[in-house]
């Protein structure tokens, strides 16, 4: 379903871009200047640190209140050159936790709804049976990172941290629950760091940028990060996706 679903969007990615393209010129000029803030104790954050980090940096609205499909799907094109369908896909998924009563925007923090995108076995959260899936755990990616000695992350590297948080996150949890549509999310979720900070499908995600994303919520731009020119579209994250399958 996911395979089909991300090449309808493929098909409607020119469309898309239109759309939000005339959007834009409503908006007016952007004049956020994207420096990384820490968030106010006001400002709501989600269990994903990309999400995050895009607010961070101004790229979706620093506060986390009221964001639109529109914001998601320019934000994450602004920011790390997500291309417009993977955009909707990951988008349209989160609104299925929107609490706002407008189902084309959401608050950060609903995503951390379980079973929408949020799951067991996160990379960097702890499971619901625990009480808080919001927070970074640095115990859990502590595990995760340890997988990553070198400079670059390659697909089988990235497949074999995941495989293991997995592994090991079921003899934790009594209650360990992933079916396979938050499966298929956790597929992605490791695909869009290797593709965004690595060589497209390729894998090869630097290290210290990867880290960076997960353990301060920021893009690492001070370590050298320079958003592609090429969009990494959902046939990318898909082909992604089956490497990171098959390298499990």
């Amino acid at each position: 379903m996911a395979t089909a679903l991300g090449k309808a969007l493929s098909l409607l990615s020119p469309v898309i871009e239109g759309v939000f393209k005339v959007g834009n010129l409503f908006k007016g000029k952007d004049t956020e200047d994207h420096g990384y803030r820490e968030p106010l104790p006001t400002d709501r954050r989600s269990p994903c640190p990309m999400v995050n980090a895009l607010a961070n940096h101004g790229y979706l609205p620093r506060d986390g209140k009221n964001v639109s499909l529109a914001q998601i799907v320019s934000g994450a094109k602004a920011g790390v050159n997500l291309g417009s369908d993977a955009g909707l896909l990951v988008g349209l998924k989160a609104l299925q936790a929107s609490s706002t009563g407008n189902w084309l925007t959401l608050h950060l923090d609903d995503l951390s709804k379980h079973g929408v995108i949020e799951h067991d076995g996160s990379l960097s959260r702890k499971d619901i049976f625990f009480g808080d899936n919001h927070t970074f755990a640095p115990e859990i990616w502590a595990t995760v990172a340890a997988h990553f000695e070198g400079e670059l992350i390659s697909i089988e590297t990235a497949a074999k941290a995941r495989k293991d948080r997995l592994a090991v996150a079921p003899t934790q949890n009594p209650e360990f629950d992933l079916p396979d549509d938050a499966e298929r999310f956790s597929f992605i979720e490791t695909s869009l760091y290797l593709g965004i900070f690595g060589e497209g499908t390729e894998g090869n995600a630097r290290t210290e940028w990867v880290r960076t994303l997960f353990e301060q919520e920021r893009l690492p731009f001070e370590e050298g990060y320079k958003r592609s020119d090429k969009p990494l579209t959902i046939a990318d994250v898909l082909t992604l996706v089956d490497k990171v399958k098959a390298a499990t």
